[in-house]
């Protein structure tokens, strides 16, 4: 069932703009059950940067940090119809003790109309829910842009995937 697509995201601009257009999908979509989005790549490598995109087209207006020393940071928005679409944003790259996330509730947070965002999933390797979409960024060999990869899991994401119209160069 898996399918992937990569690009090439020449800055943090183009970075924050694929995660817009995912974000706009995640926004449109009624999601039936929870998705679990997991980003992974180097420190500075554009994690936040492409959670902030995603955020912002789903109507968030405050800046977006990473939530490093609260580990969970929730966005809930209102969609035009009367919905709520869930955002729980994590950033476990200093969690020490991966069965921590048990006191966090992160299994109560898996709910319909929920989008868990987590990055750094290594650190809790057997205490997440599997992922339905898997992102991936990278620096590129000049260290001057990122290279995106994302691989999809489950029937939701494959849908989400599938609908997504990229925008952007596939050359550096």
């Amino acid at each position: 069932m898996g399918i992937s697509y990569s690009t090439y995201l020449a800055n943090a601009d183009r970075t924050r703009e694929a995660g817009a257009a995912l974000g706009r999908l995640l926004f449109a979509a009624q999601l039936s059950q929870p998705l679990t989005i997991y980003l992974e790549g180097e420190l500075g490598a554009g994690k936040t940067t492409f959670v902030s995109g995603m955020l912002h087209a789903m109507g968030h207006a405050g800046p977006v940090r990473s939530p490093t020393y609260t580990l969970v940071e929730p966005y809930e928005f209102k969609r035009a119809d009367g919905t709520t679409l869930n955002a729980i944003h994590m950033d476990i790259y200093r969690l020490t003790d991966p069965s921590r996330l048990e006191e966090l509730g992160v299994r109560d947070m898996l709910v319909a109309g929920t989008v868990l965002l987590i990055e750094w999933p290594s650190q809790a390797s057997g205490f997440l829910p599997q992922a339905d979409m898997h992102i991936q960024l990278d620096y590129d060999a000049a260290n001057t842009g990122r290279n995106l990869q994302i691989n999809v899991h489950s029937s939701p994401a494959v849908q989400l995937l599938q609908t997504l119209q990229w925008q952007y160069s596939t050359s550096p």
